[in-house]
């Protein structure tokens, strides 16, 4: 009975395992599906010469998006249902209550579960704020086509309006380029983080032994939350001082 009680948990944990490790690499490709839209998207801008121009490439992205992120959804589902199997299975009568080890893994797969969850509900964000911003623009560019093709006469409002057209444009790429860069950093600290928590798991089965580790594990976590409260800061005021310059 205790065998098959370990084998039950041992197959939880594999699928626990299994589903993380396809969903972070789904959400690895759906960061540089986000990433590479605007520049796809830029590029287009500026070979536009028509309003027949067709839009293949957006269109394309924007069906690889719909299924990128269905398919995240299912995944980040069926891994929430094997967390509950899990809890459902420490909580039976049958497992030891001493066994706390259980308890450390449980909470272990959920933290990746909120992050993954996390991750991608900022991803998805990210995305379709550049997407409306994209669509805006492109509204704008063909207001001033039918403007120049309605008039013919390139006056001295049609100046002032691409060159506020221009202006925005010069924005939106240096809005881009930050965009770009936070991505670019977003994927360093993901690709770190499997990392960390496999020192951390271990560091962790260590201090459960020697209490006096346990004390420096503390030490160290306290220093590591207040690292990523100072990095997250300096991002944080740097995008906001690039925002004010663009559009000042």
């Amino acid at each position: 009975m205790a065998a098959g009680s370990s084998n039950y948990w041992e197959d939880l944990r594999k699928q626990a395992r299994q589903l993380e490790n396809e969903l972070d690499l789904k959400l690895v490709s759906f960061s540089k599906l986000c990433t590479s839209y605007s520049s796809t998207r830029d590029g287009r801008r500026d070979r536009y010469s028509s309003d027949t121009t067709p839009l293949l490439n957006g269109s394309n992205q924007d069906r690889m998006f719909e299924t990128m992120a269905v398919e995240i959804e299912q995944l980040l589902g069926k891994l929430t249902g094997i967390n509950d199997k899990m809890a459902e299975y420490t909580n039976s009568a049958g497992v030891p209550s001493l066994n706390a080890a259980l308890m450390h893994t449980l909470q272990r797969h959920r933290d990746i579960l909120q992050d993954y969850t996390h991750e991608f509900h900022k991803t998805k964000a990210n995305f379709l704020a550049i997407r409306e911003r994209e669509n805006l623009l492109g509204s704008v560019r063909k207001d001033i086509e039918s403007y120049k093709s309605g008039s013919g006469v390139n006056n001295r409002r049609t100046e002032l309006f691409l060159k506020e057209h221009e202006h925005l444009r010069n924005s939106d790429r240096l809005i881009e380029e930050t965009i770009s860069i936070a991505m670019a950093t977003k994927e360093n600290m993901t690709s770190q983080r499997g990392m960390l928590k496999s020192i951390q798991s271990k560091m962790n089965t260590l201090a459960n032994r020697f209490p006096a580790v346990n004390s420096l594990i503390q030490r160290i976590n306290l220093r590591k939350r207040r690292d990523s409260l100072i990095l997250g800061s300096v991002i944080g005021i740097c995008t906001i001082l690039l925002l004010l310059y663009a559009f000042h």
